[in-house]
């Protein structure tokens, strides 16, 4: 084991005068319209008429910014962008509140066409979990606590 590992804490020292904090997630969409459609149906609130926009935000609860841009919005200011090819280039987690829901959430996304990737699951880790695809193929998780086991009598 390398020094470096055993050493228990270690500085590190920002070169920045303020502490950066997380304001949105970028999307890059092949199509806004089915993009959009599917994350409706998941409840994000898209305004109506955005599925001919080049780019399109939503403020969600708390603050954070999803933003959807097409590819041709990418390649407007960076004409070498590339779509990522293999394992996972960026994922979302929605709580689907309860087990049911994540049921729902999958077999409704499904039958709407988009494909599941894992059948909801009841996970090791204490969740009900699946996982979809939106139109361009990132990887969607859907979870919920499971309740909590009852100890043996």
């Amino acid at each position: 084991m390398s020094d470096l590992v055993k050493t228990a804490s270690v500085e590190i020292r920002s070169v920045l005068t303020m502490t950066p904090r997380i304001d949105a997630i970028g999307i890059v969409v092949a199509d806004m319209a089915a993009a959009l459609d599917f994350y409706r149906r998941l409840g994000i609130d898209v305004p109506t008429g955005a599925e001919t926009e080049p780019h399109v935000e939503v403020t969600l609860a708390g603050g954070l910014r999803l933003m959807f841009d097409t590819e041709a919005t990418i390649r407007s200011f960076d004409a070498s962008w590339t779509p990522p090819v293999g394992g996972r280039a960026m994922a979302l987690a929605f709580d689907c509140g309860e087990p049911a829901g994540v049921d729902q959430a999958h077999d409704g996304l499904v039958a709407a066409g988009h494909e599941s990737h894992q059948a909801p699951w009841d996970a090791f880790w204490g969740q009900r979990y699946a996982t979809v695809r939106d139109p361009d193929g990132n990887p969607v998780d859907l979870f919920a606590a499971l309740p909590a086991a009852e100890p043996p009598s």
